[in-house]
């Protein structure tokens, strides 16, 4: 995510970094560096230029403190005006209502289907709210059936009539509907079009007008970059929505649209979607994504997320398998697939600081655990309970058993060991500490 302004930008600040002082001369030297950076990624000329001459005010006028030099000093300048660019504050849905009414606009291809169930997944899971999808989209071929596939996934209803291609009348049948039932939230999924024309223009309108929603929503394509920009503002003049929905934040995004909707439309980003996975969607905290492009990491979405997957019944039971010397490869096993619930593995080692920056040539696959679960899964239920058992005729067995050489049975084994050998040492080294603060308080 944003790896090349993140790149662009350290660029910039290395040519004030080690200076003595902040000077008019090496500022202007990386402001310039800043603003390539800005229009690179794809921000529009005006609020580039706008934002480097108030960096640069700030800069010219700030003292240097003696413990804080010149370039970090600059970080945290553009630091502050990226989380300023992006909104300051986060902005949660509004959700207030019996039923609650989502509407959904956006262009064709801008991931709005997949988002009304990904939001429906959110707001079911995380917010504990029974949800209504209605398949407002009647014109595309399958738009329907794709809904109602996800929601399946899900287990999220999708309300739709046959044959009734009124997306205004489909609309207030799903609210009356979500009435009938306790529904909390209904969630209109509206069609598309692949450019801005007045027949989508008046559809929306019309649809709006008649549900009075909680909230609109606008669903863009944060790879279109500056397109997004010029989308997004004409669909709020018509509109006038609630917040924004930035898409395919995963894929080839320069990040323009991420920074300068809020500034253009006045609107908060409200949501960020990555990957396709249905839990692959995040609140949007503009410091957070400040410092995410500053190759600060993101230490709180990071624990956040694992927060998401702990069980602090299972964690007490590891704790005592750790402590016992009995963790097993059932254990690493399982906590292999808590790792993986937490999203994409690039995307989360970005989110510790300083390694954002190590792993950009990196490449690493989603499905680099396969290979090990694969091995596991060769092994019997005693192998798996006792690994010291495992002598090298058993060793070629389950190579065999999973289609894997001997040598990465061997590496895995190995890797078992040393990770239990370094949780048993920071166990120990807990217990320890512990066992000294009760002497003490003996004492």
């Amino acid at each position: 995510m944003f790896e090349n302004l993140s790149e662009k930008l350290d660029r910039a600040f290395k040519i004030i970094k080690g200076k003595g002082k902040i000077t008019e001369i090496n500022v202007s030297e990386s402001i310039k560096e800043v603003r390539k950076a800005l229009i690179d990624a794809d921000v529009s000329y005006s609020i580039a230029k706008d934002f480097c001459n108030r960096v640069k005010q700030k800069a010219l006028g700030q003292n240097v403190l003696t413990s804080v030099e010149p370039g970090q000093m600059m970080v945290k300048m553009v630091h502050d005006e990226l989380v300023s660019l992006m909104g300051e504050t986060t902005e949660e849905i509004n959700i207030k209502g019996q039923p609650a009414v989502i509407l959904i606009a956006g262009l064709q291809g801008s991931g709005k289907t997949t988002f009304s169930a990904k939001l429906a997944n959110y707001l079911k899971n995380k917010k504990n709210k029974k949800v209504l999808l209605v398949a407002g989209d009647v014109y595309r071929p399958a738009a329907i059936n794709q809904l109602q596939v996800l929601c399946g996934q899900i287990n999220v209803p999708v309300f739709t009539e046959e044959g009734n291609n009124n997306p205004v009348d489909l609309s207030l049948k799903g609210i009356q509907r979500a009435k009938q039932e306790g529904i909390n939230v209904v969630i209109i999924d509206t069609a598309g079009r692949l450019a801005v024309d007045e027949q989508m223009m008046n559809e929306i309108a019309d649809i709006k007008q008649a549900v009075n929603p909680t909230e609109t929503l606008f669903v863009v394509d944060s790879m279109t970059g500056q397109d997004a920009v010029n989308t997004a503002k004409a669909f709020y003049d018509r509109l006038d929505y609630d917040g924004v929905v930035l898409t395919k934040l995963d894929g080839d995004t320069r990040g323009g649209a991420a920074l300068t909707i809020r500034h253009v439309v006045s609107k908060p980003i409200k949501f960020i979607s990555i990957g396709e996975k249905l839990d692959a969607l995040d609140i949007f905290h503009p410091d957070r994504m400040a410092n995410r492009i500053l190759g600060m990491g993101d230490i709180v979405s990071l624990v956040e997320k694992a927060q998401e997957q702990y069980d602090e019944q299972e964690a007490r039971k590891l704790s005592k398998k750790i402590h016992n010397n009995s963790f097993d490869f059932n254990d690493f096993l399982s906590q292999i697939q808590q790792i993986k619930k937490m999203g994409n593995l690039k995307d989360l080692m970005g989110m510790i600081p300083g390694v954002g920056k190590m792993m950009k040539d990196v490449e690493i696959n989603d499905d680099a655990f396969k290979s090990i679960e694969a091995i596991i899964g060769s092994m019997t239920p005693q192998e798996r309970q006792s690994p010291n058992i495992i002598d090298p005729s058993r060793k070629q067995r389950i190579a065999k058993g999973c289609g894997k050489k001997l040598e990465e049975v061997n590496r895995l084994l190995k890797q078992f060991d040393q990770t239990k050998k370094m949780m048993q040492s920071i166990s120990g080294g807990k217990i320890n500490k512990l066992s000294a603060m009760r002497n003490l308080r003996r004492r």
